[in-house]
C-alpha cells in the first residue's frame, strides 16, 4: 500500500509566507516590485531602481526570494546607496550633514517630526502653519481644511418681516376657543 502524502507545491508554499524586509512584514504573494513599496519611504520608482541595481526580476514573487537575495536588498538599502541617482533619494542635501540620503521606516518618520519641530522653533511661516493645523503649501482655506471649525460658511439669510408679524397673530387665534 502506498501512502498518500499531500505535499504542497513549492511555489505555493513560498507565497504563503511573510517576508521581513527593513522591519516590515510583506506578504509573499506580492511581486518584488509591489512588495518593496510596502516599506515606508520606498516609492514605485525607488523599488524599480532597486530591482534594476540588484538585477532582480521585479515580476518574481517576494515569497520565493532566497534569504541571500533578501539580505542583498536590506544591505543595499541600509548602505549609502552610491549607485542610485540623487533625484530618487528622499533626503537631498540634509540640513545637518549636507549629504544626499535615503531614509525609510521609523527613521523617516522621526526625521520628519524633527524637521517640523525645527521649523516651529525658529518660528518660520511653515512652522506657524504646522502649529495652527493649516495648509503649509499655499492652498486656499475658504472651503477646505475645516476639520476643527464649523461647517457652514457664507452669509446667513435674513428672515422676512412679514413672517415674524404673522406668527404671533396665528398663535393668538389658536389660543382663543370660543
Amino acid at each position: 500500500m502506498e501512502q498518500k502524502t499531500s505535499q504542497i507545491p513549492e511555489k505555493e508554499k513560498h507565497e504563503d509566507r511573510l517576508v521581513r524586509i527593513l522591519s516590515k512584514d510583506i506578504e509573499g504573494k506580492n511581486t518584488v516590485y509591489h512588495g518593496l513599496t510596502r516599506v515606508k519611504g520606498i516609492s514605485w520608482s525607488m523599488s524599480n531602481a532597486i530591482c534594476k541595481a540588484l538585477k532582480l526580476d521585479k515580476r518574481k514573487k517576494i515569497g520565493s526570494l532566497t534569504p541571500d537575495e533578501i539580505k542583498k536588498i536590506t544591505d543595499f538599502m541600509t548602505g549609502g546607496n552610491p549607485k542610485l541617482p540623487a533625484y530618487l533619494l528622499n533626503r537631498k542635501r540634509d540640513f545637518e550633514s549636507g549629504e544626499n540620503k535615503h531614509l525609510f521606516g521609523t527613521d523617516l518618520e522621526l526625521q520628519h517630526e524633527f524637521d517640523i519641530k525645527r521649523l516651529r522653533k525658529i518660528r518660520s511661516y511653515k512652522g506657524y502653519r504646522h502649529a495652527m493645523g493649516l495648509p503649509v503649501r499655499g492652498q486656499r482655506t475658504r472651503a477646505h481644511f475645516r476639520k476643527n471649525r464649523g461647517k457652514a460658511t457664507g452669509i446667513k439669510k435674513k428672515e422676512k418681516k412679514g413672517a415674524e408679524v404673522a406668527k404671533p397673530a396665528e398663535t393668538g387665534k389658536k389660543g382663543n376657543k370660543k
